[in-house]
């Protein structure tokens, strides 16, 4: 069987800086990515920008530059903040590619042929920052239901797309496959809105010039969100596929994104595709937002958290660890320095980076740091050493439901049951005793393998600590993969083990 998994990013906007909402969705598909690699699965991670539309352009005129220059500009911010974050995505699509234009044109033209593109025109109220239309009665006192901005009176001609005509199709569909969309109470929001009925879309806009000329008719520029979606099969290859990555990875195994743009990935997406002819992904995974110490992230209460600044306070690997382990994923979540703190302290200093320099320190004080040749097992060795293949057949199943925070709770169980080795079995009294030489070398042994299986199984989360961990206990350090290493015994005995460094200093709170 041929493993391919293909996993995605929303395109993010060139108008906006990236923050903690952003980092953490990669980062949620760069853990499930690292995972399905150590697994054995050709992997293709994508992300990347979206760079059109009329907030763009507005942005650029008021800056005396091109749109173009914006977004060249901005879209470093996005590549330098992913590989300080260490992001391991395979491809970035940019919309203003020439593959992505061409895929958006293809798919334009595919539907209009099919009928289900039709001139007409639109009045509506349109809000600039969402790109969204609203009707008079969506409206809350005039202003956008989303954002709480301001909206105008937009009548133009327009394309309309007739996502009507497919309403009873993707109920259908959503119906049949429960795990479409995720999680479920965001499956039964889509449900009621799309049997709510749907209406038919406008996918053009005249009043700009900023995006995708649409074929045949160069006046009209192809909707913001027709083009943005299309990235997920443009960067495929998408339409004539000359590497084949587009029969190879779609459809997609995963749509990663934050809940406000669920309805444009859940309805407009999957209807496009219909039109098409195409298959749809197989998940769109919606998360929670990030509050900010109780409040809601935005520009004016100046509390938007932002990765470089936590990246050089804290460090790569505690954030990367602290964003999937304090909240569900799927759910809200609450960011503040004081719990980012305590979690450094208490589960990556005191915990996993203990547990190490433990372990070493009395390998090297009783065993010259050789890794000795373990003994017969006792009943506490059996209940300690079994305690691994049922956590790693449990994290198999936490991985595919996302459930981030529930496979870090397992992984940290295995530290905390490490630790508690420690002190059920003593390895310091049995130093004392001539005739306890033999069980000291299973304790010992135990430790150190155990150390190994706890490091490929953080290695998705945190890389580089694994890395350290792995170097520490002489084993190859770029080497993550759990196919055929995720058996206990892959230590040998004889293997030279080196004093831990501190994995994770403590931080002093201020």
């Amino acid at each position: 069987m041929d493993k391919h998994f293909y996993i995605s990013t929303p395109i993010y906007y060139v108008n906006d800086v990236p923050h903690i909402g952003h980092a953490y969705t990669t980062l949620a598909c760069d853990v499930l990515a690292r995972y399905k690699r150590a697994r054995g699965f050709d992997v293709c991670f994508l992300t990347g920008t979206d760079e059109h539309g009329q907030k763009v352009e507005t942005a650029a005129k008021a800056n005396g530059e091109t749109p173009l220059e914006l977004a060249d500009r901005v879209v470093k911010r996005f590549q330098s903040v992913w590989e300080k974050l260490n992001i391991s995505h395979t491809d970035f699509i940019r919309t203003t590619q020439e593959r992505h234009k061409l895929a958006v044109t293809e798919q334009f033209r595919k539907i209009e042929a099919a009928g289900d593109i039709y001139l007409g025109y639109y009045e509506d109220w349109y809000c600039t920052p969402c790109e969204t239309f609203w009707t008079e009665t969506q409206l809350l006192d005039g202003t956008c239901p989303d954002c709480g901005r301001p909206t105008s009176k937009l009548k133009e001609e327009s394309y309309f797309f007739r996502m009507s005509k497919y309403q009873d199709q993707l109920i259908q569909h959503i119906e049949e496959n429960p795990d479409f969309i995720q999680p479920k109470s965001r499956r039964n929001e889509i449900l009621s809105f799309v049997k709510e009925g749907l209406r038919d879309l406008s996918i053009s806009r005249t009043s700009f010039s900023w995006g995708i000329p649409a074929p045949g008719n160069e006046k009209h520029v192809i909707y913001v969100w027709f083009d943005a979606l299309t990235n997920y099969i443009s960067a495929l290859g998408y339409p004539d596929d000359k590497d084949g990555l587009y029969k190879k990875f779609w459809p997609a195994d995963a749509h990663v994104i934050g809940k406000d743009i669920l309805r444009f990935h859940a309805v407009y997406w999957p209807t496009f595709l219909m039109a098409a002819g195409l298959p749809l992904p197989k998940k769109v995974f919606a998360h929670g937002w990030w509050t900010v110490e109780g409040q809601k992230m935005s520009k004016s209460l100046r509390n938007v958290v932002e990765p470089n600044m936590l990246i050089d306070t804290y460090g790569v690997d505690a954030i990367r660890y602290f964003l999937l382990r304090e909240v569900p994923f799927g759910l809200d979540g609450d960011f503040s320095h004081s719990s980012l703190i305590s979690r450094i302290n208490s589960d990556l200093a005191n915990d996993l980076g203990n547990l190490l320099s433990r372990s070493t320190a009395m390998l090297g004080k009783y065993f010259g740091g050789v890794l000795p040749q373990p003994g017969a097992a006792d009943d506490v060795d059996s209940a300690f050493t079994a305690r691994f293949p049922k956590a790693v057949k449990l994290l198999d199943k936490q991985y595919s439901d996302m459930a981030f925070n529930k496979a870090l709770q397992t992984i940290w169980e295995l530290i905390s049951s490490g630790n508690k080795y420690i002190d059920e079995t003593a390895p310091w009294a049995l130093a004392k005793d001539e005739g306890q030489q033999e069980r000291l070398a299973t304790v010992m042994y135990n430790l150190l393998e155990a150390q190994r299986l706890i490091a490929l199984l953080v290695a998705p989360f945190m890389p580089d600590t694994a890395s350290k961990m792995l170097e520490t206990l002489g084993c190859d350090k770029d080497d993550v993969s759990l196919e055929g290493r995720d058996a206990w015994g892959g230590l040998q005995a004889g293997t030279e083990i080196s004093k831990a460094q501190p994995l994770f200093p403590r931080i002093e709170a201020e």
